[in-house]
C-alpha cells in the first residue's frame, strides 16, 4: 500500500441551488450537516492514481468511484491506495468511516469514441421539473460551454487542497473539474430538489488544457426507482471547444430521494 494522502474536506456548494450541500436542508435528510459534493470526493481520490502514473493517467486513465457515506466540511479524509490486479484499489476514508471506494487503472490506450454519437442540445431557457418524463431514457441532455480561465483552474485546485504540482506546471485541468460537468449536465437542464451524486465510471480520453472550453453532452440511460429513490444514470462525453473527446462518464446521481418522494 503506498502512503495514504490526507486532504481536509472542504464543501465548494453550500451556495449551490442543490440544497443537499446546505446544513439545515441535509439536517432534515437525516444527516449531520452539508455533504462535500461527492465529485469533490473523486478529486481526492485521483491523487494517488496521478501520483502512480503521472500524466499518462490523465490522459487515458480510468476510474471507478462509489459514495458510501456522507464526507462533511471540515472532515480530515484519508485516501489509501493499495495495488490490486493492474491498478489501484482506492477507498477513501473519516476515522473508521468508509466513505468511498473505487478502482483506477491505466490501461492500454484504445480509439476514441466518435463525438457524434452524443448529440448536443443546447440548455433550455427555462428548465422543466425533474421528473420520469424530463429525464426519460433516451432524453439528450448539454451544458453550455465551460471556459476553464487560469483563475478558474486555480481556484479549483486551491478548494480540493490538491498538492501535486502537474496540473499548475504543465496546464492541466483536474479531473474533478472535469467530473463537475456531468453534474451540470442535469443542473442545467431541469429542476431538481435536493439531490445526491452516488458514483460515476470514468474513462479520461485527453489531458484537458486550462484555456479550453469543455462541453458535456449527455444522453439519459435509465431512471428506475431503488428502495424508494429515483435514479438516474448518465452516459457522458466531455469534448473541447473542438468536439474532441476529453473524458467519458457513466454517472449515477439519485434525483429525487425517497424522503423527498415520501
Amino acid at each position: 500500500m503506498s502512503q495514504p494522502y490526507e486532504v481536509l474536506a472542504h464543501n465548494l456548494s453550500a451556495q449551490s441551488e442543490n440544497k443537499i450541500h446546505d446544513d439545515t436542508v441535509a439536517r432534515r435528510f437525516g444527516f449531520t450537516g452539508a455533504l462535500v459534493p461527492g465529485v469533490e470526493v473523486y478529486a481526492y481520490a485521483c491523487h494517488p492514481a496521478v501520483r502512480r502514473w503521472g500524466r499518462a493517467w490523465l490522459e487515458r486513465g480510468t476510474a471507478e468511484c462509489r459514495f458510501q457515506s456522507p464526507v462533511y466540511d471540515g472532515d480530515r479524509v484519508v485516501v489509501e491506495a493499495a495495488e490490486a490486479g493492474n491498478g489501484l484499489a482506492l477507498t477513501v476514508r473519516h476515522g473508521e468511516a468508509t466513505c468511498a471506494t473505487g478502482y483506477a487503472a491505466l490501461p492500454a490506450a484504445a480509439a476514441l469514441p466518435d463525438p457524434d454519437a452524443w448529440p448536443w442540445r443546447a440548455p433550455p431557457a427555462s428548465r422543466p421539473p425533474a421528473s420520469e418524463q424530463t429525464l426519460a431514457r433516451g432524453m439528450v441532455l448539454g451544458t453550455a460551454p465551460l471556459e476553464v480561465t487560469p483563475a478558474l483552474a486555480a481556484d479549483y485546485l486551491a478548494a480540493v487542497r490538491e498538492v501535486d504540482p502537474i496540473y499548475a506546471r504543465e496546464g492541466l485541468v483536474h479531473p474533478g473539474q472535469v467530473l463537475r460537468l456531468c453534474n451540470q449536465a442535469l443542473v442545467q437542464n431541469v429542476v431538481l430538489g435536493p439531490w445526491i451524486h452516488v458514483g460515476s465510471r470514468v474513462r479520461m480520453l485527453a489531458a484537458p488544457r486550462v484555456g479550453q472550453s469543455l462541453t458535456a453532452r449527455a444522453r439519459v440511460t435509465d431512471n428506475t426507482e431503488r428502495k424508494g429513490h429515483r435514479i438516474v444514470e448518465l452516459d457522458v462525453l466531455v469534448v473541447d471547444g473542438a468536439g474532441a473527446p476529453v473524458t467519458q462518464v457513466l454517472h449515477t446521481a439519485i434525483w429525487r430521494p425517497r424522503q423527498v418522494a415520501g
